[in-house]
């Protein structure tokens, strides 16, 4: 069975466990349940926005101070969404990475054999040029651990909420309510006898 084959199927090594550190496969398997929990948890509020939504437009004309709280409801429901959408990048960065670094580790190892083989047969091999080639492969890896650090902290949102913005879209769903009810409004037929001349 080859090395990535052994990758994808599990495994990990007693060592790695022994020492108390997940394995690769561990941690992916983690990161794909939070995954899972955050999609769930996405659909859950798209649901609560839509009922708050609905909310607003149900207490639209008759009680404005329930369609307020319900729109703030949503709005808060938004920013959660929104932070969750955050999230959801962040651990799939981290999952992609993870899964990348994985491959590279069994990749290095086979590029080390490789090394050694060559050790063998140019006994005049440059250890200084090997040094080298490390230092910029851990270079490369500080680097692509500073992105992930930089990706993963999200800015904040502001917690407060513009009224101006929420009064507008309460005054657009009254709107919409009235629109409605204009439309079901039916008028009297007009009279079709003809009406008496004037005396």
């Amino acid at each position: 069975m080859s090395k990535i084959s052994r990758l994808f199927k599990g495994g990990g090594s007693a060592a790695s466990r022994g020492r108390g550190a997940p394995s690769p496969q561990e941690a992916l398997a983690r990161l794909r349940e939070t995954e899972e929990m955050l999609s769930k948890k996405q659909e859950y509020l798209e649901t609560r926005i839509e009922r708050e939504l609905a909310a607003a437009r149900q207490h639209g004309t008759r009680n404005k101070r329930a369609a307020l709280q319900a729109l703030k409801r949503k709005k808060r429901y938004e920013k959660q969404l929104s932070q969750i959408d955050g999230t959801l990048s962040t651990i799939e960065f981290q999952r992609e990475a993870l899964e990348n670094s994985h491959t590279n580790t069994e990749v290095l190892k086979n590029m080390g054999y490789a090394a050694q083989a060559m050790k063998k047969v140019h006994e005049n091999m440059d250890l200084n040029k090997i040094d080298d080639l490390m230092q910029d492969i851990t270079e490369q890896q500080d680097i692509a651990q500073e992105i992930s650090d930089a990706i993963s902290n999200r800015a904040g949102f502001a917690d407060e909420f513009d009224e101006d913005e929420l009064m507008a879209e309460l005054e657009e769903l009254e709107q919409e309510e009235l629109n409605k009810g204009m439309r079901d409004v039916r008028l009297p037929s007009v009279p079709s006898t003809s009406l008496p001349s004037r005396p």
